[in-house]
């Protein structure tokens, strides 16, 4: 397995397909909801192959002065359990702190909260939001 930092329009387009096949159809996410504002030239976007195939994803953007946000975690079905989900968000934590972010924030999941917990995220004040089609909960980390 590779861990890539995209810097290619055809590796954002692998980034999108495991958004799309993992995310969009078991959840009926709309294609305008998923692709949202955002994705695009100054989102950053890191990929897991299995050879030549897009397996994993995540993406990380700025949302302050010393502040980034990961979201759009996803790994294919079939490649669950291999850790992927954690070696693309430690590859962007990484990125984040040479690019020179101090802190991560995120809106995840209520379900799935505990798999950013076990990466030493913690909830934060802001509590509970309903984004699009999920119940989320705010958490952030010091890089």
């Amino acid at each position: 397995m590779n861990i890539i930092r995209v810097t290619k329009e055809c590796e954002r387009a692998g980034a999108y397909y495991v958004r799309i096949a993992a995310m969009m159809r078991k959840h009926q996410i709309p294609l305008e909801a998923e692709i949202d504002s955002h994705d695009g030239e100054n989102c950053h976007y890191i990929l897991a192959m299995d050879d030549i195939y897009p397996v994993a994803t995540c993406r990380w953007f700025e949302v302050r002065e010393g502040v980034a946000e990961i979201g759009r975690v996803v790994v294919l079905p079939e490649y669950r359990g291999q850790h992927l989900g954690q070696a693309v968000v430690a590859e962007a934590e990484t990125w984040m702190r040479e690019a020179g972010f101090r802190k991560v924030e995120i809106s995840s999941r209520v379900n799935v909260a505990d798999f950013y917990e076990k990466m030493g995220y913690r909830f934060n004040e802001s509590g509970k939001a309903h984004h699009d089609t999920f119940e989320c909960v705010y958490m952030e980390k010091v890089l």
